[in-house]
């Protein structure tokens, strides 16, 4: 059988927009001769924090050790239950259970991907202890319906914010609404350190907790104790983690930090000619808005329509790659995967609309820096899928 051609040129799902400004900053830090955790972390959080309008941030190295941080800081414990959406990364659950406690999935709204606030309700138990809602692709979820029930019910909410900043919500930014808000600056994110993220909370004394925790549990000054003002004394206070950020990454967060508006401008401009483009097509379902919030546009997500395609959304993602369109798809809902059906008893079935929107679901190429060229490329690519096997 003859092998498929190769296209001309490729284009991947995201490429990061990395310029002068961070390759001088990273520099800098590598010229100061202090690399690890420092001055720039500190300038960092306050920037982060200044931006989003909350009173405190704590930097990390991931939003999966932020996520984790939350809920050590509110002593989340074995048999405990907290509520999350089924249709997330696999982060979102498993911060849960290195804490022993259990992760209570809910159904997807219908025709969402955002968590249902009634599938929540019905969900608590005497031993629920806090919902983690996710803001999907970068998009607030209804969170004046969660914060009502959390606080109906005496929980705790912590966002996984990790595809929303920035995003603002009802005139207020995602970063001040829970009680705690956690952000990802992997690679393909929306602002990038490589790897790392933050925490934002309006509670000083858990902002306190959450960085003496992410720092092996020592006291809140051991980080500058190899500096002239610092002390070789410290004290553990508690069992904590290694989950602290580097001033290396916090110069390049810096750095994309203030052009972040910028960049969202960027994307929300490639989510604008997607849509013109592709309005015209009945093969594939386009992203909603939601009036009222702001959209991060960290993800452009499209959905497979059944009745104008003959082929699957798995099919779709080979043709589109055949013609030089990398993809990805957000996300597995976390009860499909071996871990949560056999240790955790959960079966596919239970979550119809996040199994539906799973299984349509495909992520277009998205950033700040993708030229009209680029473009012009993937919405061709769908077009010709859209003519090819049209139903």
């Amino acid at each position: 059988m003859a092998s498929q051609p190769q296209p001309a040129v490729f284009l991947p799902f995201h490429r990061a927009l990395i310029e002068e400004e961070e390759k001088r900053a990273v520099l800098d830090v590598l010229e100061s001769g202090w690399l690890t955790t420092g001055p720039r972390v500190r300038e960092f959080e306050s920037a982060f924090a200044a931006y989003v309008g909350a009173r405190h941030a704590v930097a990390v190295n991931s939003c999966t050790a932020a996520l984790h941080l939350a809920l050590a800081a509110f002593d989340i414990a074995e048999d405990d239950e907290v509520i999350l959406p089924a249709m997330t990364f696999a982060a979102t659950g498993e911060v849960i259970l290195y804490r022993h406690a259990r992760p209570v999935l809910v159904d997807c709204l219908p025709n969402s991907f955002h968590v249902d606030p009634c599938a929540i309700a019905k969900a608590i138990t005497p031993r629920t202890r806090a919902i983690i809602p996710v803001h999907y692709a970068g998009l607030a979820c209804d969170m004046d319906t969660v914060l009502q029930i959390a606080l109906a019910h005496g929980l705790k909410v912590i966002e996984d914010a990790a595809h929303s900043f920035p995003t603002q919500y009802n005139g207020k930014m995602v970063g001040t609404l829970g009680n705690v808000t956690c952000f990802s600056f992997y690679a393909t994110k929306t602002l990038t350190t490589g790897e790392g993220g933050m925490i934002t909370t309006e509670d000083a004394e858990l902002a306190e907790r959450m960085r003496i925790l992410s720092l092996h549990g020592i006291s809140r000054h051991a980080w500058n104790r190899y500096a002239a003002s610092g002390s070789w004394k410290y004290e553990i206070l508690e069992p904590g983690y290694k989950y602290n950020l580097t001033d290396l990454q916090a110069a390049l967060g810096l750095a994309q930090l203030a052009k972040s508006t910028s960049m969202r401008d960027s994307r929300a401009r490639v989510a604008h000619e997607y849509t013109r483009l592709l309005s015209p097509l009945d093969a594939f379902e386009l992203p909603p808005s939601s009036p009222g919030s702001s959209h991060a546009w960290h993800l452009y997500v499209i959905q497979v329509n059944p009745r104008a395609l003959r082929i699957h959304r798995d099919r779709v993602i080979e043709e589109l790659k055949l013609r030089g369109v990398g993809t990805s798809v957000h996300f597995i809902p976390l009860h499909l995967h071996p871990l949560y059906q056999n240790q955790l008893g959960y079966r596919t079935g239970q979550f119809p609309n996040a199994e539906e929107r799973f299984d349509r679901c495909l992520s277009l190429p998205i950033y700040p820096h993708m030229t009209q060229e680029e473009i012009e490329l993937v919405a061709e690519a769908l077009r010709d899928v859209a003519q090819h096997f049209r139903a």
